[in-house]
């Protein structure tokens, strides 16, 4: 009984009964509003990491058992409703990627390469994102995909995921809120970006000290802008690209025949599933959120199935919207000086070139709050990620401190310190480090989404040599177990495209030896750092790759009456007209 809980007593001579709701997280405020807001940093009672004494505590055994246990029972704060993931979901990873980074895409493979690249890749990832939502439904435990590395992988190789994921998100933050303050430039600003990162970075902060309803209401504000801004681009490509523009020339198909479909063949192509790849990121982090969702069976499935309209609607349609107005010889797209860089935009490009004068300072606007979104999301998925691997005893465990609100408050605190690298902006070092820090991330999510389609491989088997139905699963994947073979074979594909178009880029004879090399270790740093954390672990832990029959497939399980709720969802279904089925079953 937490009877200190906000330094308060029950009432003299209250019954019983009411003691028992004390542990609460809503108790009745009995204090000073300043005192309870200051008490609700301090650690809560009932949020600790692996309790000492265990196997693997103060040894070189890694205890499997006991990290489920401690990722299952997390007091993370569960506030997160149905709307908040379905516009993660929806418009969460919208971002520099797809407004900014297509555009060199387009320059360097032309537009069908885009079109194929990115439909290829958005396959994989509704694969993946299906695999994660059938874990994460079953299994809402913090940590989501590195958990699952570590119970149904190698506990070797969660660690290595988990870190992995961790850095890449500690570092997209300065890098983001660099890209923020440079997208101001557009207007000419003449005020020194480290006013502007100080403001950026003041608002994250706020935002995060809100815990995890701050991020889910400022993810469905920001995904808003982000979700009006693309579909009223795609009904504006569509007008000017039938000559309604006030130009009023008709396009049609013209700048696939003349500059053509293609640019620099085969490794053109290759070398889009790279920036492709870059664009999708962030994707999982609907998963990650299930840890501190309400009720992830009945939101989890529909945020799930929501990622299907924004591969379709905002990458695929709208980019091929922008291969057919922006032909890839346009030299603008080349010209980005930065990752957020609105005049190299083929979005911006395309409005401009239509003679519209004032779209293009609204789609810099939407490029800034797309890049302070993507800040945003990386607080949110580097401390998560961070109290989970100190929940398992693979981080220091004072990342496992949860306050009374349920914030990981030294995590997040940690990851916004790391922010204040941004201030390097104004240094004669940005160019090298930045460089760098973006290495950091940039074949991170590849190895992320690979290990969630082998791992739910793995639970699927484990689940079947168990003896366990598939009916037994509150929310089955619709691609199945065929669909994470096929994430899982992309990700591979696109590691050996981009070590192929790393070693030998598009070009690579017009560079030094030096510049080469440099080159690609900026675009393949993140594997062996991945490798340099498995290895030395899996030697010191004496870890073994989870046997099928030996996976813990109980622990953490959501407790559902699946016989009673697939009745009544069947009855509900019945009446329902076609087209509202079809709907259903996509979304």
């Amino acid at each position: 009984m937490r009877r200190d809980m906000y330094n308060t007593l029950p009432e003299s001579g209250s019954p019983r009964w009411a003691e028992s709701f004390e542990f609460m997280d809503t108790p009745k405020r009995r204090g000073p509003l300043l005192r309870e807001f200051v008490d609700s940093f301090k650690r809560d009672p009932e949020a600790r990491a692996t309790p000492k004494g265990v196997v693997g505590a103060d040894g070189k055994v890694f205890d499997v058992e006991a990290a489920i246990r401690a990722t299952t029972h997390t007091r993370l704060n569960k506030q997160l409703k149905g709307r908040h993931l379905q516009m993660i979901a929806i418009g969460g990873s919208i971002g520099t990627g797809l407004f900014v980074g297509s555009g060199k895409a387009l320059a360097v493979g032309g537009p069908a390469s885009v079109l194929i690249a990115f439909s290829l890749i958005g396959m994989m990832i509704y694969c993946t994102v299906h695999a994660l939502g059938e874990m994460a439904v079953c299994f809402p435990v913090s940590g989501s995909f590195s958990a699952y590395s570590t119970r149904f992988l190698d506990p070797a190789w969660g660690f290595a995921m988990g870190w992995n994921y961790a850095m890449q998100w500690l570092v997209v933050l300065p890098l983001e809120i660099v890209a923020a303050s440079i997208t101001l430039n557009y207007w000419g600003s003449t005020v020194n970006n480290s006013a502007w990162v100080s403001i950026f970075l003041t608002l994250i902060i706020c935002i995060n000290l809100f815990g995890v309803r701050g991020y889910g209401e400022a993810e469905f504000i920001f995904a808003i802008v982000k979700v009006i801004a693309v579909t009223g681009f795609i009904i504006l490509g569509i007008i000017i690209d039938i000559g309604g523009g006030p130009g009023g020339s008709y396009l049609g198909g013209k700048t696939w025949v003349d500059p053509g479909a293609f640019n620099n063949g085969f490794k053109g192509l290759c070398s889009t599933f790279v920036t492709a790849a870059f664009a999708f990121a962030g994707t999982e982090l609907v998963g990650l959120a299930a840890a501190e969702t309400a009720n992830p069976r009945k939101s989890l499935p529909t945020a799930v199935k929501q990622v299907f309209w924004r591969i379709c609607l905002f990458y695929v349609v709208s980019l091929l919207l922008v291969g057919l107005i922006v032909p890839f010889t346009d030299p603008n797209l080349l010209d980005a000086k930065s990752e957020s860089d609105a005049t190299a935009s083929p979005f911006v490009i395309a409005i401009r070139q239509a003679g519209i004068g004032v779209l293009p300072s609204v789609m810099n606007v939407v490029i800034m709050i797309s890049v302070l979104s993507v800040g945003n999301s990386s607080v949110y998925g580097s401390s998560r990620t961070l109290v989970a691997l100190a929940e398992q005893r693979q981080a220091p465990q004072i990342f496992a401190y949860i306050d009374r609100s349920g914030r990981p408050l030294v995590a997040v605190a940690f990851a916004l310190a790391i922010g204040f690298l941004a201030f390097l902006a104004a240094s004669n070092a940005e160019k090298s480090a930045f460089t760098w820090m973006l290495a950091l991330s940039g074949l991170s999510s590849i190895f992320t989404w690979g290990s969630i389609c082998l791992a739910h491989i793995r639970f699927r088997q484990a689940w079947r040599l168990q003896g366990r139905r598939l009916d037994e699963l509150a929310f089955r994947s619709q691609p199945g177990i065929i669909g994470s073979w096929i994430g899982f074979v992309f990700n591979l594909l696109v590691l050996v495209a981009q070590f192929w178009t790393g070693f030998a880029q598009v070009g690579y004879g017009d560079y030094t030896t030096g510049e080469n090399v440099s080159n690609f270790f900026q675009g393949y740093l993140a594997a062996p750092i991945v490798l340099a954390f498995y290895f030395p672990y899996k030697w010191y832990k004496s870890t073994n790759v989870i046997k099928c029959q030996d996976m813990d497939l109980s622990t953490g399980v959501r407790q559902w009456n699946l016989a009673e709720l697939v009745a009544e969802e069947r009855m509900e279904q019945s009446t329902w007209p076609r087209w509202k089925k079809a709907y259903k079953f996509l979304c």
